[in-house]
Order: structure tokens, then C-alpha cells, then sequence
């Protein structure tokens, strides 16, 4: 059946047979797919054209039809039964076409490697590559396209009109021959191909672990609230690349699949469910009971149930005694809860609907992860582990923590992995991942797809297990139609597949993570249909390549090519991050009640450095000082005043210090005293201040010596980090010397002495004029 329809403006006339002159529409029409092609790249942060897996879909057509196949059942060569092909016909030229008859072709030659499969799929659009099947011919036919208007095609071939004796993987295709005011030939007036597997009665099956990537640049305000909301709408609505890449997983219908998530993706959905709100310094424990547990059970804890951080050993592996970096604490992750749908209605058009698509996709992602499948977290924010390990080792361990071991807002539990977006680690960063990390490289690291020397899928670099992902599978199909379109890339992993299988050698699993950037098309369920063939066995990557054996490849056979080099972050975008988790810390460090702060602004914080935020670094970099700005405000809202002088009458005295709190939540500080002259200075252990009031305390001095010290009151957290703010009291120290001590006691001895002396004379001369009324004093004279 043939149906036509009128193509959209966007789908302008293209270059006809050699000769004819390219039409304005063409031209516009090649813009318009490039830019998109760039612009979904720029979305997600990827370099466009990037290696093969970046190919133009649009690549410029030597023919004025344009033909599609847009499904193709089965996605082999059956033992029996037909094939049917589904499909479209586009007039690209500037004139009308009548007469459009379509023929099947079929390869003459089996592809046997992955290395021909390569080469194959670069073949020019021109090139002879299989012979049309014209009996019984034609398999359908067009009666009339005008310039711009296509229609639908649909037939059957029979599989006794396709005739192969040797196993592998065939081109397969359709042809297109029309008439125009020239009349007609017998050249293909426009063809589109693909490949078709062919492994005959083979009863062994290849397992097969398809890996969906979940990244997506993530930035915040400076408040903390999710950043690029248009941006967001737009990868969360009904079409939208993260929309499409959770039905994409649903459509396996439970098969097992890996899914490599970044948690910053997940979280910032979570967020924007949640209404996006802003940072909070709320209480996040009970101030009347301040050792019950939270409510959610993490009590700030390692997700992972440890009651302490945990920091990783000498050997990189985690070790749940050993102490993380003070620097970079565990934390636990803090979305908000999501709005009810009162509070939701409560918002303004655009964030209610923001706010309910977030909802459903994490609702969704939920429900597409299968029972068997297993779910990777990358370091939290998709850090640029590359850069990070030369320059911050540490904020790479620091971020792997933050990631956790479950997706907040889905729970599911997750494992760790270490994965590039194009696949390329240097040698550094491997020695710094931890033992429990899946790793996950391109084969290209290696050379790619070489005939000679077939790549195994599990290599030791390094004594570190690397699991290879294959770059052929992921580069699509031929030419001249979309080459990563749903069926292209189906049917490249079917041949990468069997290519494989056919190998009397290891026949090592197929590993493939789908090219960032894509985006489905057409429905999910067919694409996981035509991968279920009796020697595809659909696995994850962990059951993959469970047990095999790893081939050892020594590091200075890794390539790591320099424009990755060149894209690395440099030493400040790292110290920026550093920064921030520090702030961030520092600010729950300061907060009586609120023990969830630092791991709010540590999501905020590690996606700027993102591979990712690589094209846009410079923005990244203005996000984090804003937000290391605003985090400062706050940690400067707590001050301390002393009075203008203070003057000690002794050794020792009293210094009065007031501490002010303009934050409305409460704050516990503690006071630094140093003096620049010695003197002993003893401080609180430690003051709590009540929001918006102040606190005075006095401080202790002692000293031996005279003069005027200047001592600094430094305001700190309870962990001693200074906060900001200092002030400087000059203390007078003006006791009287010990000498002049001596000198006044001698003189008060001596005049007490002389008042003895004058009254003892006063009493005998007083005696001594009146004897007779004395005489019992007399007679004891006498005696």
C-alpha cells in the first residue's frame, strides 16, 4: 500500500542526478538537520562530530528520492517465513516523479568481522553493493511524488528470493526507480540500505548488554534552584531526549539492561518535582529532640548504612573504618519532597507543568528499570574524572561518595562506575578508581576494530578489570539515510552480534553504551523485538562479563587521543568545586539543627565541573563562585563584637565578647582568642545563639606581663574553621609592681608599729601620776 503525503517545508528539495543544479530548499533543508544535529549535542554538552558515532544523518544526497526504512521484520535472515519492509519515499527534487517502482537488493558477499562491517558502513552511497531482486517485481509502486511530497511504502519478500550460503552479515536494501521529464533508466534513482544478519542453525547464543546513558548538563542558581528551566521542559516533555530514553528502556518489557546514570540528573528532576525551591537552612532535626532519628532513617549517615563517612583505603577500595576527608564529608542526598497536586495547582502554568512532568519521568524511570537490570552511578555530577585526576584526586573520591548507593526519588540501588561520555580515560584515572568500580572504556582506546587481532570485551590495565565497549556497534548503519536512526543501530548491533558468534575464537560478549546524544525514534518495543533472536541473549554488563577471563594490555597501549586532553577542566574549575563543598560544609558545620546543608550544596556543586560543562565552562565557573558567594552571606550573617579597649587592674581579668546571629535559625560558634603578646586566654568550649539575637560571653585573660596585647577573636564553627568575621581588642595590662608592694607593706608595718609604741607610753604615764588607783597593779609591780 502506497500512501502519500504532503512533506513538511523543513524537508526541501535536495541535489537531483549529477548534473542538476541544488536547489535554495536543499540547501536550507541540509542547514536545518546539521544545526539540530549540533544543537542536541550543545544540549547535552557533547563535542559534535566526535568520532563515527557523531556522523552526519543528513549527509548530503547523490539522488533525488530519498528512501527510508523505517522497519524491517525480522532483523534477520529467518530460516523460513518472509521479511517485511516498511518504509517512505521523499521527492527531494525540483521535479515531479511518476512511476516510482521499489525493488529489495541483497548483498552478494558476507561480512565476516567487525573490521569489514566498519569499512562497510563508509562505503559511498553509489557503490555497487548487492544485486535488486526484481522477480516477481515490483514489489510496490508510486504513482506520482511531487517536489516535497512523500509516501509510505510497504512490502514482502519471500525468503526463497534471497538466496546466501555463507554465514554472516549481508547488505540488504531497497531500490527506487522512478521517471521524470528525462524518462527513465535503469539506475537507482534513490536506495536506502542496511545490514542482515545471517547465522544460519546456530543453537549457541552471544550475550549482548546494551548500556543507556542518563547524563544531562545540570546547573543551579546560586540559591541552589535548578537552572535552564526552558531547557529542562524540553528533555522532560512527551518528546524530549530523556523522556524518550526512559521509553526506550521500557520498550525492552523487563529484559535486563545497564542504565548509567548520573544521580545529579535524577536529583535535579527531583527538585524541579519538589517546585524547585531554594536552598534551605530549615531545621532538618528535631531541636526538642535533637538524637532521634530523621525521619527518612539516614541520619546523615553513608547511604550505604555505615554510621561514619567512610574514606577510601591505600588500595582505593572503601574501607567503612577509615576516616573520609574532613574536607569532603560523606553526605547524604537532599531532595524535597515532591508536591501533592494541591501545592502543585498553587504554582504559576509553566512550573506546575514542569514540576508534574519531572514527577511522572522519575515515576517513569522507576517503573522501566527491570527486575534484572543493573543500574551504574557515575561520580556524582558526572565530574571530569579526567581532569580530576591529575589535578584534585580527592574531589573525585569525594564526588564518587556523594553518589551514594541508591537513586534519591526512585530507589534503586545502584553500583559505582567510572565511564567518559565518548569512552576515553587517561592511565591516572584508572589507578584512582576503587575496586568496586565498573569501568567502563571504548574499544577505540585500543585501536577499535582491527580484523587481525579481534578486541575481547573484559582487558586487565593496570591489574583494574576494563570492560570494552564497542565502538562499531554504536556507529550505525550506512549511508545515505539517518545513520544512527533506531533501526540503523539495531541492526549494527545484530551484525556486531553475529560476527562475533561466528568467531571460533572467544566469542566475547557485546558490550555497546548508545552514543550520547541519541535519541530514539520510532517505537521502543520494535527495537527489542529485532534483537530477540534466539543467539541474542540480552544481559547486563555485570552478568555479561561475569567470569571472563581479562586479557592483559599494558598501559602504553592506550590511546588517549589529545583533543580530550585538550577538553579537560583546569585547575580552577576543580578549586571552584573545592570551594563550595567547603562552604557548603562549613555552613552545616554552623547550623545547630540542620544537618543536610552541605550534601544540598555539594549537588550543587560537583556538576560544574562536569564533563559536560566542558563547552561552557566558563559559565560553570561564574555558577560556582555565585554559589560560593551566597553560601559566604550566610556563614558572614554571625558576628563578633568586644568592647573598644579592655584594661586588666590585676594578673588576670574578664574580656566581655558579643556574638550577633542575623540568620533566623540558630547557630553553635566558637571563639578563637590569640594574643600577639603571651597571654593565657580561655574560651567557652562552645556558644549556641538563638536566631536574630545576641549572645555576650566573657573570656578569661591572664598575663605577666605589662602593656597593651592586641588579641583577635576569631568566630569559628565547632570543627575550628574560621567563618569570616575578626575582632581585634586591645587589653592593657597595668597590675603594680612587687616592689612598690613591699614598700607600702613595710610602711603599713611601721606605722602600726609606731601607733603600739605611742599607746603603750600613753598607758604608763597615765599610771605614773595616779599610783593609788592602781594599787593591785603596783603590788604586782613590786612582785
Amino acid at each position: 500500500m502506497v500512501l502519500p503525503r504532503a512533506l513538511p517545508p523543513a524537508h526541501g528539495a535536495r541535489p537531483g542526478r549529477p548534473g542538476r543544479r541544488r536547489s535554495r530548499r536543499g540547501r536550507l533543508a541540509a542547514g536545518t538537520l546539521c544545526a539540530a544535529l549540533v544543537g542536541t549535542l550543545a544540549a547535552v554538552g557533547a563535542p559534535s562530530g566526535t568520532g563515527p558515532a557523531y556522523a552526519a544523518a543528513a549527509e548530503d544526497p547523490a539522488e533525488p528520492l530519498s528512501v527510508t526504512i523505517d522497519s524491517l521484520t525480522p532483523g534477520e535472515l529467518p530460516r523460513s517465513g518472509p521479511i517485511e519492509v516498511t518504509g517512505t519515499v521523499t521527492n527531494v527534487d525540483d521535479q515531479t516523479w511518476t512511476t516510482v517502482n521499489l525493488y529489495p537488493f541483497l548483498g552478494d558477499a558476507a561480512l565476516t568481522t567487525p573490521a569489514e562491517l566498519s569499512r562497510a558502513r563508509d562505503t559511498p552511497v553509489r557503490d555497487f553493493v548487492g544485486a535488486r531482486v526484481t522477480d516477481p517485481g515490483p514489489y510496490a509502486t508510486i504513482e506520482t511524488l511531487e517536489p516535497g511530497e512523500s509516501a509510505d511504502y510497504s512490502f514482502t519478500v519471500a525468503r526463497s528470493r534471497l538466496d546466501v550460503d555463507e554465514r554472516g552479515v549481508y547488505w540488504f536494501g531497497v531500490h527506487a526507480l522512478g521517471q521524470d521529464a528525462a524518462g527513465r533508466d535503469l539506475n537507482a534513482d534513490g536506495r536506502a540500505r542496511t545490514f542482515l544478519p545471517w547465522v544460519g542453525a546456530e543453537e549457541r547464543s552471544l550475550p549482548v548488554s546494551v548500556v543507556v546513558p542518563l547524563r544531562r548538563r545540570v546547573l543551579h542558581e546560586a540559591d541552589g534552584r535548578v537552572a535552564g528551566l526552558e531547557s529542562w521542559s524540553r528533555a522532560l516533555d512527551a518528546d524530549g531526549p530523556l523522556t524518550r530514553l526512559v521509553e526506550f528502556g521500557a520498550g525492552a518489557d523487563g529484559a535486563p539492561l545497564t542504565w548509567l546514570v548520573d544521580p545529579a540528573v535524577t536529583d535535579a528532576a527531583g527538585r524541579l518535582a519538589a517546585g524547585n525551591p531554594a536552598r534551605s537552612i530549615e531545621p532538618t532535626i528535631d531541636p526538642r529532640d535533637p538524637d532521634a532519628p530523621d525521619p527518612d532513617g539516614t541520619d546523615g549517615t553513608d547511604p550505604s548504612g555505615s554510621s561514619s563517612p567512610s574514606g577510601p583505603a591505600e588500595d582505593g577500595s572503601t574501607d567503612p573504618s577509615a576516616p573520609a576527608d574532613p574536607d569532603f564529608p560523606e553526605t547524604t542526598g537532599t531532595v524535597p519532597e515532591r508536591l501533592g497536586d494541591d501545592a502543585v495547582d498553587g504554582l504559576d502554568a509553566e512550573q506546575a507543568a514542569l514540576a508534574r512532568s519531572a514527577g511522572d519521568w522519575l515515576d517513569d524511570l522507576a517503573a522501566a528499570v527491570g527486575s534484572g537490570s543493573q543500574v551504574l552511578a557515575l561520580p556524582y555530577g558526572d565530574l571530569d574524572v579526567a581532569a580530576a585526576s591529575r589535578l584534585a584526586p580527592e574531589l573525585y573520591r569525594s564526588a564518587r561518595r556523594r553518589s551514594g548507593s541508591e537513586l534519591e526519588g526512585v530507589e534503586l540501588s545502584t553500583s559505582p562506575a567510572l565511564a567518559s561520555p565518548l569512552g576515553f580515560l587517561p592511565v591516572e584515572a584508572l589507578a584512582e578508581a576503587r575496586e568496586d568500580e565498573t569501568i567502563l572504556l571504548t574499544d577505540r582506546m585500543l585501536g577499535g576494530q582491527r580484523a587481525d587481532d579481534p578486541l575481547p570485551s573484559v582487558v586487565s590495565i593496570e591489574g583494574r578489570d576494563v570492560v570494552l565497549s564497542s565502538s562499531g556497534a554504536v556507529d550505525g548503519g550506512p549511508g545515505p539515510g539517518e545513520r544512527l536512526s533506531s533501526l540503523a543501530l539495531r541492526q549494527r548491533i545484530l551484525s556486531e552480534a553475529a560476527v562475533r558468534l561466528l568467531d571460533t575464537g572467544q566469542r566475547s560478549p557485546l558490550v555497546l553504551t548508545l552514543p550520547l546524544g541519541w535519541v530514539p525514534d520510532g517505537d521502543p518495543a520494535d527495537f527489542f523485538e529485532g534483537l530477540g533472536t534466539s543467539w541474542v541473549d540480552l544481559d547486563t554488563v555485570a552478568e555479561a562479563t561475569a567470569d571472563r577471563r581479562a586479557r592483559r594490555v599494558d598501559s602504553d597501549e592506550l590511546t588517549y587521543p589529545d583533543s580530550q586532553l585538550e577538553a579537560e577542566l583546569g585547575a580552577a574549575d576543580l578549586a571552584a568545586v573545592t570551594e563550595l563543598v567547603a562552604a557548603g560544609q562549613h555552613l552545616q558545620d554552623l547550623l545547630t539543627f540542620n544537618d543536610r546543608v552541605a550534601s544540598v550544596v555539594s549537588a550543587q556543586a560537583y556538576p560544574t565541573a562536569s564533563y559536560l560543562t566542558r563547552p561552557v565552562r566558563a559559565a560553570a565557573l561564574r555558577s560556582a563562585q555565585a554559589a560560593t558567594d551566597d553560601v559566604r552571606d550566610l556563614l558572614g550573617a554571625v558576628e563578633v563584637s568586644a568592647p573598644p579597649g579592655v584594661t586588666l587592674s590585676s594578673a588576670s581579668g574578664r574580656l566581655p565578647a558579643t556574638i550577633t546571629n542575623t540568620l533566623d535559625q540558630t547557630v553553635t560558634v566558637r571563639l578563637d582568642a590569640r594574643s600577639d603578646q603571651p597571654m593565657t586566654l580561655r574560651v567557652p568550649e562552645s556558644i549556641e545563639v538563638p536566631p536574630e539575637s545576641s549572645t555576650t560571653v566573657l573570656l578569661n585573660a591572664t598575663t605577666e606581663q605589662q602593656g597593651v596585647h592586641n588579641v583577635t577573636l576569631v568566630l569559628t564553627d565547632v570543627n575550628d574553621v574560621p567563618l569570616g568575621d575578626v575582632d581585634v581588642v586591645p587589653i592593657r595590662a597595668a597590675q603594680v609592681s612587687r616592689v612598690i608592694w613591699l614598700i607600702m607593706g613595710a610602711g603599713a608595718a611601721l606605722l602600726l608599729g609606731a601607733i603600739v609604741v605611742r599607746l603603750v607610753r600613753r598607758v604608763r604615764a597615765a599610771r605614773a601620776e595616779h599610783p593609788d588607783e592602781h594599787p593591785s597593779d603596783l603590788t604586782q609591780e613590786q612582785a
